[in-house]
C-alpha cells in the first residue's frame, strides 16, 4: 500500500506517568501502535504523551520504557512519527528523535494530507482568559530556568513534576470548568486564514466541529476513553480504544 493510501494517525493526552501503574493506557496505547504500524503512513502525537519529560543526560523514566520502544519499532518499520509538544512536556529536547526516530516539532506544525491543509498544535495558552499560563508557559521554557531545574537531584525532581502535574490534570480534566469556546474559535480563525482543519488536544475532549468550510478536531484524552483520530480518504473519524 502506498504512502499516500494509508491513514494517518492523531493522539494526544495519554499522561504516561513516571511513578505510578499506566499498564491499563500502555496496552491500549501500544494496541493503537500495531495499527499505527499495519495501517498509517504517519502518526501525530498532539502533545502530553507523557505526563512529564525533562532530559537528564543519563536517566529516563523506566515507566516510559516500552513506549519509547514501540516508536522506535513504528519509525523503523517506515512509519513518519511528529511529536508536538504539550503543557506536560515541553521540556523535550533530541532525545526522542536521537533514540527513537520521534521527529519533534514546534508549538504550531502545517501538514498536509489528502490535500488537505492540516494546522496541529497541542493547544495549551489558547484560552483568552489564561494569561497566568501563558506568563509560566514562558518562564518555563527560559533557558536558566531549565538550567536551575536540571541541577536538581532525578528523584526530587521527577517528584516535584508528578505533584505539580497532578495538580493541572485535575485542572483539565474537571470537565464542569472546560468551554471549548476559545479554541473552536482559534480553529475558525485559522479555517479563515485557509486551513482545512486544525488538530488540537490539551483539554481532554473529544470533538470534531464542522465550520462548513473547514474543521475543528479534537483529539481528546487517551487515560480514560482512550479517544484517538484517524484520517483516510473519507475524512477524519474519532475513535476509541476498545481493548
Amino acid at each position: 500500500m502506498a504512502d499516500m493510501q494509508k491513514k494517518v494517525y492523531f493522539i494526544s493526552d495519554a499522561h504516561l506517568r513516571p511513578y505510578e501503574d499506566n499498564s491499563a493506557t500502555e496496552s491500549r496505547l501500544l494496541a493503537v501502535f500495531d495499527e499505527v504500524k499495519v495501517n498509517a503512513s504517519h502518526l501525530y502525537i498532539v502533545g502530553d504523551l507523557f505526563d512529564f519529560w525533562f532530559e537528564y543526560r543519563f536517566a529516563i523514566p523506566a515507566a516510559y520504557l516500552k513506549v519509547l520502544a514501540a516508536l522506535l519499532d513504528l519509525t523503523r518499520s517506515g512509519v513518519k512519527v511528529f511529536y508536538i509538544p504539550g503543557n506536560h512536556d515541553f521540556w523535550m529536547k533530541d532525545y526522542i528523535q536521537r533514540e527513537a526516530g520521534v521527529i519533534l516539532t514546534g508549538d504550531l506544525y502545517e501538514v498536509s494530507h489528502y490535500g488537505r491543509k492540516i494546522l496541529i498544535t497541542h493547544g495549551d495558552g489558547l484560552r483568552r482568559d489564561d494569561v497566568g499560563y501563558r506568563f509560566l508557559k514562558k518562564l518555563f521554557r527560559n533557558r536558566a530556568c531549565i538550567w536551575l531545574y536540571s541541577q536538581l537531584p532525578v528523584n526530587l525532581a521527577y517528584r516535584l513534576a508528578v505533584r505539580s502535574s497532578k495538580a493541572s490534570r485535575y485542572y483539565t480534566t474537571n470537565r464542569k470548568k472546560i468551554d471549548p469556546t476559545d479554541y473552536v474559535a482559534f480553529a475558525r480563525d485559522k479555517v479563515a486564514e485557509g486551513y482545512d482543519a486544525v488538530v488540537m488536544g490539551h483539554v481532554h475532549l473529544p470533538q470534531i466541529e464542522d465550520f462548513g468550510h473547514g474543521l475543528y478536531v479534537n483529539c481528546g484524552e487517551f487515560f480514560e476513553n482512550y479517544n484517538y483520530v484517524v484520517l483516510d480518504e473519507s475524512g477524519f473519524k474519532m475513535l476509541y480504544s476498545r481493548q
